[in-house]
C-alpha cells in the first residue's frame, strides 16, 4: 500500500516516435529533428543517434560530425501539438489527478487508488491503452513522489515500465550518478565531481550544513533529493489557465505604427512571463475594441512555444485578421491560453544557436534590470504624435 502514490509518465523520444508513426521507414534509424541550416540546433534525436553521442540543444553541425550517417528532419511541431493532446486526453478520461508538465511528460497522484485497483495494476494498463490509442511508446514509474518516479522513468527507457515500493526509495536513488538527480545542472555536476561526489550514496552522507555552506539553498535541494524527499505535489492540468494584457487608449486611435508596435511589446512582455514560469502556450487571442465600443477578438491554436518573435508573428496575422472595420480602436488586448509546463527548447526547429542565445541573454537582463530595462527594437511602442 502506498500513502501516497505517484506516477510518472514520458513519451519517448517523442518527436522522433510521432515521426516514426508517420513514416515507418524511419524506425531503427539514427535520426535528427531540428534546425535545418548551417547553425540549428538538435531538437531531438532516435536512441540510434544518441549511441553517436549526439544529444539534445546540440548544435547540428556537431551532431552530424558524431554521426553523419543521421537522416535529419525539420520537424512538425503542429503535428507534435496534436499528438500531445491526445495523449492527454486519454489520460485525462482516466486519471483522478494528472499534471501535464509538459509537452511529453505527466505526473498522477494515484493516492488512495490501492484499495480500490492496486496502483502499479492500473498504471500499467494505462500504459498499455497510451501505446494502443496512440500509436507511441512510452515509459512510466510509479513512487511516492515525483523525483524518484521522474528517475524510475529514466532508468527503464526506453518503452520501459517500473515500479518503487514504499520503503525502497533511498536504495534505488543511492547507486546511480548524482547527474540523474533532475534540477542538478552541469555546474553543479561538475562541482560534486570535483569534490568526489559522483553517486547519490556519497551524497546523502555529507551533512546537511556543509551542503548548504558549499551550494546556498541549493544545499538543501541537494540533501533532500539525495535522500528521496519531494513534497512537490500533482497540481491539477487546466487546459483554461491564460495570461494576457490589454491596453485602453487615452484618445480613440488609427495610427497603425503605434497599435501594432504595442500588440509586439505586449506579446514580448506576456512570452517572457511565460519563460520565467517555464511555461507555454498552444492558444493566442487578440482583442480590438473600436470606438463604438464593439469588440472583436481573433483566436488560433498554435503549436506549443514561449518563443517572443513566433508569438508576435501569430499575434501580428491575427491583428490583420480581426482589424476589419478600419475605424478608430478604443482598446487592444492579447491572451495566451491553454498553457502547459514546458521550457523554449521546444522551439528549436526554428531557433538557430545565436537566437536562443539573445533570447536568454535578453531574459537574464530584465530578471536582473527589470522587464523595461530592454526589448525588441522593432516592437518597442513609441509616443504618439498629437
Amino acid at each position: 500500500m502506498y500513502d501516497r502514490a505517484i506516477l510518472h509518465l514520458d513519451l519517448d523520444s517523442f518527436f522522433v516516435s510521432v515521426e516514426c508513426l508517420r513514416d515507418s521507414s524511419l524506425k531503427g534509424k539514427p535520426l535528427i529533428i531540428g534546425g535545418m541550416g548551417g547553425r540549428g540546433v538538435v531538437a531531438s534525436c532516435s536512441y540510434e543517434a544518441r549511441r553517436y553521442g549526439v544529444h539534445s540543444a546540440m548544435p547540428m553541425k556537431m551532431a552530424l560530425r558524431l554521426c553523419p550517417q543521421a537522416l535529419v528532419l525539420r520537424g512538425d511541431m503542429d503535428s507534435y501539438t496534436r499528438h500531445s493532446m491526445l495523449v492527454s486526453e486519454i489520460i485525462e478520461g482516466q486519471a483522478p489527478v494528472y499534471e501535464k508538465s509538459s509537452i511529453d511528460e505527466f505526473y498522477l497522484d494515484l493516492t488512495g487508488m490501492d484499495r480500490y485497483f492496486g496502483c502499479y495494476k492500473w498504471s500499467a494498463e494505462l500504459r498499455q491503452r497510451i501505446i494502443k490509442e496512440s500509436g507511441l511508446p512510452i515509459s512510466c514509474a510509479l513512487s511516492v513522489n515525483k523525483l524518484v518516479s521522474k528517475v524510475g522513468t529514466g532508468e527503464v527507457k526506453p518503452n520501459g515500465i517500473r515500479e518503487i515500493p514504499t520503503g525502497e526509495e533511498r536504495e534505488f536513488l543511492a547507486p546511480l550518478s548524482t547527474g540523474k538527480i533532475p534540477g542538478i545542472g552541469k555546474e553543479t555536476y561538475k562541482k560534486l565531481s570535483f569534490m568526489g561526489v559522483r553517486t547519490i550514496r556519497v551524497l546523502r552522507e555529507i551533512p546537511h550544513p556543509l551542503l548548504e555552506r558549499e551550494f546556498g539553498k541549493m544545499g538543501q535541494f541537494l540533501w533532500e533529493s539525495s535522500n528521496a524527499i519531494d513534497r512537490r505535489q500533482v497540481i491539477p492540468y487546466n487546459e483554461q489557465k491564460s495570461m494576457s494584457k490589454e491596453r485602453t487608449f487615452s484618445e480613440d486611435t488609427l495610427d497603425m505604427k503605434f497599435i501594432r508596435s504595442l500588440l509586439g511589446s505586449m506579446v514580448d512582455e506576456l512570452a517572457f512571463d511565460l519563460r520565467q514560469d517555464s511555461r507555454l502556450t498552444s492558444c493566442i487571442t487578440v482583442k480590438i475594441r473600436y470606438a463604438d465600443f464593439n469588440t472583436f477578438t481573433k483566436q488560433r491554436r498554435i503549436p506549443y512555444t514561449a518563443q517572443t518573435r513566433q508569438l508576435i508573428t501569430y499575434a501580428q496575422e491575427l491583428f490583420e485578421e480581426v482589424y476589419e472595420r478600419r475605424q478608430l480602436i478604443r482598446l487592444i488586448g492579447v491572451k495566451f491560453s491553454g498553457l502547459v509546463n514546458g521550457h523554449i527548447q521546444l522551439n528549436l526547429f526554428d531557433d538557430t544557436q545565436s537566437e536562443i542565445s539573445l533570447l536568454q541573454q535578453l531574459d537574464h537582463i530584465r530578471r536582473r534590470w527589470g522587464k523595461d530595462a530592454i526589448s525588441w527594437a522593432n516592437f518597442k511602442p513609441q509616443a504618439r504624435k498629437a
